[in-house]
């Protein structure tokens, strides 16, 4: 498992940002989860329109960074 972190801030509000995490299956590196995550930014993208995806990272469960 690896976690696809993203930050997405509002449409409406680009000072209003928050963090979300997906989860998924993963066998490599987190710098191959970064090659191939890019359908997975996009389809969160489409399903959230009022939010927009400013930028995003792959870590291990358990690996927090700081938050924005």
């Amino acid at each position: 498992m690896i976690d696809l972190v993203m930050t997405v801030c509002l449409v409406a509000n680009p000072a209003s940002c928050k963090e979300e995490r997906l989860t998924y299956q993963a066998r490599g590196t987190t710098a191959q989860c970064m090659m191939l995550s890019s359908p997975y930014v996009a389809e969160w993208a489409g399903n959230h329109p009022k939010w927009k995806v400013t930028k995003w990272r792959c870590e291990w469960p358990g690996q927090r960074q700081d938050p924005i």
